[in-house]
């Protein structure tokens, strides 16, 4: 818990500051109007969200406003900007692992009472970013993963999705709580981990 809790402060606050920065670079001000476009995690703290992630590993922090009229293209400033949280995430995730991977190679982990802590932080971080992005790549109502996938619905699909987001909403959090989704996020979660650290070999194999 104690690992835990600073990380999830930093994701959400990162994951909403990204949020809000690619909506204001796409022509929406809405985010920096409102005092959204900040690194303070109490600005983007949800409660429920919060202790789900800190129970479950999986959970959400309050959206940034984003105002799509805003957008100098709707569709694409709204996939983009959605993609953005997820991403910071996934980027966090891959900073991480690189990280430890260099720690470990030079044996700065975890051969003393410091490296040790600083090897399970690291991965606690790696974990936590992971799964939330993971999570919030769902489409579904209100995560990030809906809003990627919402310019290409049909109209109709738009609608019925808007009308009854309050509804999916608590349908997500209650298969959360009860642990319905721990099969399917668990796998999606390791398909994640194992691409990120795919990546970081990659991109660490021409210096170790």
């Amino acid at each position: 818990m104690l690992f835990r809790l600073p990380i999830i402060f930093l994701i959400i606050a990162v994951h909403e500051t990204a949020h809000g920065f690619v909506a204001y670079k796409m022509g929406d001000t809405t985010a920096k109007d409102m005092g959204r476009l900040t690194l303070n995690p109490m600005k983007h703290l949800d409660i429920m969200g919060a202790i789900c992630m800190l129970i479950f590993g999986f959970g959400w922090a309050k959206p940034v406003p984003i105002n799509p009229m805003n957008f100098k293209k709707r569709d694409k400033g709204m996939v983009l900007t959605a993609l953005a949280g997820p991403m910071s995430n996934i980027l966090m995730a891959l900073v991480g692992v690189i990280l430890w991977t260099v720690l470990k190679a030079y044996n700065v982990i975890p051969q003393t009472v410091m490296g040790g802590f600083v090897d399970r932080f690291l991965v606690v971080f790696v974990m936590l970013n992971t799964a939330f992005a993971v999570f919030n790549l769902l489409p579904v109502p209100p995560l990030d993963g809906s809003k990627i996938i919402e310019p290409l619905l049909p109209p109709k699909a738009r609608i019925w999705l808007g009308r009854n987001e309050r509804i999916l909403s608590l349908v997500l959090v209650a298969l959360l709580l009860f642990g319905a989704l721990s099969p399917v996020l668990g796998i999606l979660n390791q398909w994640m981990l194992n691409g990120i650290v795919a990546l970081s070999d990659l991109l660490l194999r021409p210096f170790l």
